[in-house]
């Protein structure tokens, strides 16, 4: 199973549209994971289109209507691994052990907010992954996005893919 990792699309405001490589990831993936702050639902509608499946929750900068068609938290299992998406988790000091309390029941925990990218496992063998965004950099050197494949209960070829701005 291909999965596409995204957070912190901000759409419309830092960019148009996503980078056509994301779209490209999109439509290669099997699940679609958003880690919330859309923005604007246009972004969810033509994800809700496109993805094959779409696991998605709502983020700080999503206003009722969104909140409204997202929960603030999605829990998906995926060929046995069990997946949270939240999109804030805090302070980057402790996160990993203070995440693992939170979730003690979840394999792997999708997160954004801070649009910096994080692949990071915890004692307790929780694995976070945020992947940064795709249309803000930040502080960032480059825009990324994150792909990786699940298969009988493990997740492997966790890749963070740097991206060109071009929407």
């Amino acid at each position: 199973m291909r999965l596409l990792l995204i957070a912190d699309t901000h759409l419309p405001k830092r960019a148009k549209d996503l980078p056509s490589a994301v779209w490209a990831a999109v439509d290669d993936a099997d699940v679609v994971i958003h880690a919330g702050d859309w923005v604007e639902p246009d972004l969810l509608d033509a994800l809700e289109e496109r993805s094959k499946r779409l696991v998605a929750c709502w983020g700080n900068n999503d206003g009722p209507e969104l909140r409204a068609r997202l929960p603030e938290r999605a829990d998906v299992e995926l060929d046995g691994l069990r997946f949270t998406v939240t999109h804030e988790t805090g302070g980057s000091a402790g996160r990993d052990e203070r995440m693992a309390k939170l979730y003690p029941d979840t394999d792997v925990l999708v997160f954004g907010h801070s649009h910096i990218p994080w692949d990071a496992t915890a004692k307790s063998g929780l694995r976070l992954l945020n992947p940064g965004s795709p249309t803000d950099r930040r502080r960032q050197p480059h825009c990324t996005y994150m792909t990786a494949t699940v298969q009988d209960g493990e997740l492997t070829d966790v890749v963070l893919h740097q991206v060109n701005r071009d929407a």
